[in-house]
């Protein structure tokens, strides 16, 4: 099934233009609170306040990550299961649940892409079903050019390069969403990116 591809949305936008700069411009400073966490001195939010604000979000992070939507609806689950079996439905113990919620997302996927590996080297690839009515939705906006250049970066490369253009975090956050340091972010996305223009630059 085809999908029409639009012009790039923003966030393709940052990742193309940054590509195309020779100066290190960092993407600019977003708190998290400009995707939902809330202020000091209100309350954490509660499990299904947190499902509710993000879940689409976080299909979305997990669809980059994965390549599918079945699977990326299933890490989404599983981290919100993780969130709920380590802190509750209160969430009162997380200092800063929506960027824990992005590492539960983020660790998700990376144990569904070592089974996958394992289960490639023994069987042939799964070839699933169909897009669902529903991926149309979710992928209309994207590049498939720049999704298949992207799917071709190692898992780490990938990661910091979807959570600093898509989720518009800073090195520092990616730093500890990743368990890295600021930079060994700040590296791998250097590099990141001169793969991805190089890939790019061979499709056209």
């Amino acid at each position: 099934m085809q999908y029409a591809i639009p012009a790039a949305p923003p966030w393709w936008s940052r990742l193309l233009s940054r590509m195309s700069r020779t100066e290190d411009v960092p993407v600019r400073e977003r708190r998290l609170r400009a995707l939902g966490t809330p202020c000091d001195d209100e309350s954490p939010p509660t499990l299904t306040e947190l499902y509710r604000a993000r879940r689409l979000d976080m299909v979305r992070l997990a669809l980059f990550l994965v390549d599918d939507l079945h699977t990326a609806e299933d890490v989404v689950q599983d981290a919100f299961a993780a969130v709920c079996r380590t802190h509750g439905t209160s969430l009162d113990g997380l200092q800063d649940p929506w960027a824990y919620l992005h590492t539960a997302v983020v660790n998700a996927a990376r144990s569904v892409l070592r089974r996958r590996r394992t289960a490639r080297a023994y069987t042939p690839p799964h070839q699933g079903y169909g897009p669902p009515v529903d991926e149309g939705l979710l992928l209309a906006e994207e590049h498939r050019q720049v999704l298949d250049s992207l799917a071709q970066l190692t898992q780490r490369q990938r990661e910091v390069l979807v959570l600093r253009y898509w989720l518009e975090l800073t090195e520092v956050q990616i730093a500890q969403t990743l368990g890295l340091s600021r930079g060994t972010v700040k590296s791998t996305a250097s590099r990141a990116l001169d793969v991805l223009e190089k890939k790019l630059g061979a499709a056209r």
